[in-house]
């Protein structure tokens, strides 16, 4: 049996970049400290199991983090989601990811470190490169300096073993559009120096474009492309759809993974929820089960509220009910301790109504 990992917050952190060179680092700048476990079942498990961090309770909600986490697990397939020309190019039977310790330097006197950095083979050239991602999920001025910065020190440290590297920003936010991707140094006639990143604005790709493609990533992040208010019902079916499917091949451990990451985007509708789920079990009367196992948080816990709502307007009927057989029988001549005792209500209240 499949389990449901409930919601809760996690430690927001910032940032993840990429890179170009001879070898594939996927690069990932954030302040915790977790690491990949020996297995996927440690690694989830370390994942969502951390204390909360001291910013538990406030407002916020962990973009980076998450995203930190989904690309760790699902690297190749982010690349084949969002660059399908560049996944061409890459060996990823060769990509290992390199210890902390061993980014730390990159970053010289950044109060944050490089957790994560991933080495692959680059089919071209039969070489390695380095890719280095950055989730960003808010607007930052300076962001495009600060990946030049980054794709700099990478340069100056692994130049001679890596002559490409990748650097690829991942822009989260809601409201992130046409973000700036390059940074340059001009004097009249005469440029300097000019650099540009790959970049994802996930709101510029409209979630119907995936669908169809058995991603999990595509799965995990479907409330975070484009959508108009009018589609949002359809959007989520569509992600329920595809989580059935995924189910099929993937494990319980990134399973868990891909729907936590989803709950922090989808918003619980009792009314619409419980809607989607009637539509979903009729479809696939066959997979009733595996529907309320795979069930994601945000729609399990939308669908019990609502229940929840309606056992509370169950009982609020039926006190009242009690109430207006109270008021026959005292009407009749019944004494406030036989009411009481009949009807299964404190002397007190029986008391209230008949002074009412």
């Amino acid at each position: 049996m499949r389990q449901i990992l409930t919601i809760f917050r996690v430690k927001h952190t910032r940032d993840a970049l990429e890179v170009r060179s001879r070898c594939v680092f996927l690069c990932f700048r954030v302040s915790s400290k977790e690491r990949m476990g020996d297995s996927m079942s440690t690694y989830v498990q370390e994942v969502w199991e951390k204390p909360f961090g001291p910013n538990y309770g406030k407002d916020f909600v962990p973009h980076d983090e998450a995203f930190k986490k989904l690309l760790q697990t699902f690297f190749a397939e982010f690349i084949a989601l969002f660059f399908p020309e560049l996944n061409k190019l890459l060996d990823h039977r060769q990509t290992r990811f390199l210890m902390q310790e061993q980014l730390v330097d990159i970053v010289g006197e950044e109060s944050r470190t490089l957790d994560l950095l991933l080495e692959t083979k680059y089919v071209a050239t039969d070489a390695y490169i380095l890719i280095h991602l950055e989730p960003q999920s808010y607007k930052q001025p300076d962001f495009h300096e600060r990946m030049f910065i980054y794709f700099s020190r990478l340069f100056e440290r692994h130049r001679k073993e890596h002559k490409l590297i990748i650097p690829i920003a991942v822009f989260t936010g809601d409201g992130m559009h046409d973000e700036r991707n390059s940074f340059s140094m001009d004097i009249p006639g005469q440029e300097i120096l000019h650099f540009q990143f790959l970049k994802v604005e996930l709101r510029n790709h409209h979630w119907r474009k995936f669908v169809d493609s058995n991603n999990p990533v595509a799965a995990a992040l479907l409330a975070k492309m484009g959508y108009n208010k009018g589609e949002e019902k359809e959007m989520r079916f569509a992600y329920l759809r595809m989580i059935l499917q995924l189910g099929k091949k993937l494990d319980d451990a990134r399973m868990k993974l891909i729907m936590s990451i989803a709950d922090l985007y989808f918003v619980p509708d009792p009314k619409q929820d419980e809607t989607m789920f009637n539509e979903l079990t009729n479809q696939y009367p066959e997979e009733r089960e595996t529907i309320m196992e795979l069930m994601p948080a945000w729609m399990r816990l939308g669908y019990e509220k609502g229940r929840e709502e309606g056992l509370e307007e169950v009982v609020k009927a039926v006190q009242t009910e009690r109430q207006n057989i109270a008021r026959r029988l005292i009407a009749k001549g019944f004494s406030l301790e036989e009411v009481a005792e009949t009807i299964k209500l404190p002397i007190e209240e029986v008391r209230k109504l008949q002074n009412n």
